[in-house]
């Protein structure tokens, strides 16, 4: 008996150890959980669409948690008022076999809480997925909404302005405070992707096969809470960099987006502004113009990003710091940056002086900053 005492106690010693353990991790999950920025969670919308979807995962819980305390607080009632008493152990209690009330009870409750659930759903849906409006035009024949088409390719995004008649790669720059259209696809010989920019609302595929369109709307004061960029993510596996598959969204106030248009569309030719810049150019002339463009033009080519406004961006491949250090570590093996990107199987070896010359000629690549 002594033995099995001393095994039993060290079986105990362990399972507390194990759920202290367990303990400390649930806490630390609940913690963390509280965590985030707003400009990459979706429980912080910035646009009308966020906020209905967030209000719809507050109804959603709400619900959930009336019927979990109801619930407990019926199990609860019930152990206390029938459970067996001392001097009842023979004593065999009323035999209830069915109650018409209680069946009608409990089949109204739940189809009441799923109109309530579903009625909200169902409108926030077809609001949301109503698109009528794109394509529309004034009487002076002008588009009377923004459109932009937008191409996930692997492993990077490409953004068209059709109705504006350009292109730019990598950062979506759009209006506050009114509807962004977008119709959303991948080449045909690519994967499915999907679109995400979790406080603005989404996420939609994009599909080799067919467009998908939908809309969203930023709010300017919660864009300046956020910082005034907003991260864009793919949502659908990819690829072995499918977690490296990001965008950055800047959102502007309508007189500063009509400036960037109006920069997009009279940007001229980029020029090499030093020696090394020049020496930077004539590489990228010999290895890379095949594949990226350094026009704002929507009809050049659309292989790999395009790169006509690459110094002004946020982010180099979407994840990487906008920095000279960081562009040579992607020049130099993009392969370690982003397994299985397509640059890496056509891209030459470059040595230090060559990525010197052609960073320093890819960070000269704007548009509104001469």
């Amino acid at each position: 008996m002594t033995i099995q005492k001393e095994g039993f106690d060290f079986t105990m010693k362990q399972w507390l150890k194990k759920w202290r353990l367990l303990s400390v991790f649930a806490m630390l999950a609940l913690v963390l959980s509280g965590c985030g920025k707003p400009f990459l969670s979706a429980l912080k919308p910035a646009g009308e669409v966020g906020q209905q979807q967030y209000d719809l995962i507050l109804l959603s819980l709400g619900i959930m948690a009336l019927v979990i305390v109801v619930v407990v607080v019926i199990f609860t009632i019930i152990m206390v008022r029938f459970r067996r008493k001392k001097g009842d152990e023979n004593k065999i209690p009323k035999q209830v076999e069915g109650s018409h009330v209680l069946e009608i009870v409990w089949t109204v409750i739940p189809i009441i809480l799923l109109l309530i659930l579903a009625v909200p759903t169902v409108a926030a849906t077809f609001y949301q997925g109503d698109v009528s409006a794109m394509g529309k035009k004034d009487a002076d024949g002008n588009p009377e909404s923004l459109v932009v088409k937008v191409t996930a390719h692997q492993y990077w995004w490409e953004f068209e302005y059709p109705d504006l008649g350009f292109v730019t790669s990598q950062d979506l720059v759009i209006p506050t405070d009114e509807k962004v259209y977008f119709e959303l696809e991948s080449p045909k010989n690519g994967v499915k992707h999907s679109f995400w920019i979790p406080p603005l609302g989404g996420k939609l595929d994009t599909n080799p096969d067919n467009t998908n369109k939908f809309w969203l709307k930023v709010d300017q004061e919660r864009a300046n809470e956020a910082g005034d960029i907003f991260y864009g993510k793919c949502a659908e596996l990819c690829g072995p960099s499918h977690a490296y598959m990001d965008f950055k969204v800047k959102p502007l106030p309508k007189a500063d987006f009509d400036q960037w248009v109006a920069d997009m569309q009279n940007a001229e030719a980029p020029q090499a502004t030093t020696d090394l810049a020049q020496q930077g150019e004539d590489i990228f002339n010999q290895s890379c113009i095949t594949c990226h463009a350094v026009s704002t033009d929507n009809g050049a080519p659309s292989l790999a990003p395009n790169l006509s406004n690459f110094g002004e961006r946020e982010k180099i491949a979407g994840i990487l710091d906008h920095t000279e250090e960081d562009l040579k570590k992607w020049l130099k093996d993009p392969e370690a940056i982003k397994p299985g990107n397509k640059m890496t199987a056509t891209y030459p070896e470059l040595d230090d002086n060559e990525l010197d010359a052609l960073a320093e000629y890819l960070m000269g690549l704007k548009v509104q900053e001469k």
